[in-house]
């Protein structure tokens, strides 16, 4: 048996000291070429190396998405190989199957390797910034939020920064909302741009808000009637955002017309398209009921401009007849997990059915 000296040995851990990314246990293991490499808005491949004194015979690989949530989940993935002494693992995280991550979001990962002996080792948590690198990025930032854009000049870009500022105002003085965690917007070039960052999106996709994440990301072209219509939509999915993080509970969600309303108001008056499908609605008799809107909207295009309009009106009646300090209290209620009902009756005095006559009375 040739013996090894003792100076050999220091320059053998020397070594493995320098190796990029090198994790060593006295388990006798050695994980290297740990990596991740993103390929958005696809998938992602995890890779690493691993080296012991005898075979190895598991290989796990953890991860855990950084996100607003109630209970910290991690998923755990058991990776295929022929056992040996010296394994190279991957495994590729398709989006296509578990839906998509937005540009802006963080994942953190981490492997368990244990060797025949039942010696293991697990490494630190690494994170991997999933960043929609198909473009080149500029940004601004003011207060809480950061704004991303590749397409338009500076000017362009304060404008939409101006948008929002102001939809945070219009959104504090209605409810008393604002910002607890930092924003990020990213802004693209075009509806097609921005259905290209996703997962099977819906064809009529033009802005998304990802509530957990405290990321936005709108289509925005640089003429000015896009321009229009991306500060309306700005400060829409902006307030879903601030409302999420001020109400968000493990029992229940907000009413869809609370939600949905506040974000209408904080664009500004309502424009005509919904105009018309209130009056289209009066002429008719054929409102829909304020019970019926805390469910989803409906997929028909005029169900859904009448849903959005009357939305906007229920929550300017309860504003303007009843103040910002009480729907302020509105939303503290809700965040404690309260019933729809419940929470009226506490604030207002009266439930769903009473609020749906009292609106459509003015």
């Amino acid at each position: 048996m040739k013996k090894v000296t003792l100076p050999f040995l220091v320059i053998l851990l020397s070594l493995l000291l320098l190796i990029p990314g090198a994790v060593r246990a006295d388990s006798g293991i050695i994980v290297s070429d740990i990596s991740a490499q993103v390929n958005f808005p696809a998938d992602i491949t995890f890779s690493m190396t691993a080296e012991s004194d005898v075979s190895i015979t598991d290989i796990r690989l953890h991860y855990s998405i950084e996100r607003a949530s109630f209970a910290q989940v991690a998923a755990e993935v058991y990776i295929p190989f022929t056992s040996a002494k010296s394994v190279d693992a991957q495994w590729v995280w398709d989006m296509r199957r578990t839906g998509g991550l937005p540009p802006g979001a963080t994942v953190s990962y981490w492997w368990t390797v244990t060797n025949i002996t039942g010696k293991k080792i697990v490494t630190e948590p690494s994170p991997v910034y999933i960043e929609d690198n198909r473009y080149d990025w500029n940004t601004i930032q003011q207060g809480q939020v950061t704004l991303y854009w590749y397409e338009g000049d500076n000017l362009f870009a304060d404008e939409l920064m101006a948008a929002a500022q102001d939809a945070l105002v219009r959104l504090a003085d209605n409810t008393g909302a604002e910002l607890e965690n930092p924003v990020k917007m990213y802004i693209y070039a075009s509806q097609e741009d921005l259905i290209g960052a996703m997962v099977y999106p819906q064809e009529w996709t033009g802005g998304v808000a990802y509530s957990q994440f405290g990321i936005v990301a709108i289509g925005i072209g640089t003429t000015q009637s896009q321009l229009e219509w991306g500060k309306r939509t700005i400060a829409h999915e902006l307030t879903h955002l601030v409302i999420h993080q001020l109400t968000d509970n493990p029992y229940n969600y907000l009413p869809t017309w609370l939600d949905e309303g506040l974000a209408m108001s904080s664009e500004g008056e309502l424009e005509l398209s919904f105009v018309l499908a209130l009056s289209w609605a009066d002429a008719n008799d054929s409102y829909i009921s304020v019970r019926s809107l805390c469910s989803p909207f409906s997929s028909y295009v005029e169900q859904t401009m009448l849903a959005y309009a009357e939305s906007y009106k229920i929550v300017a009646y309860l504003i303007n007849e009843y103040g910002s300090e009480k729907m302020s209290e509105l939303l503290d209620t809700f965040k404690q997990g309260s019933g729809y009902d419940e929470a009226l009756i506490k604030v207002y005095g009266f439930d769903m059915d009473e609020l749906n006559t009292l609106w459509l009375s003015e």
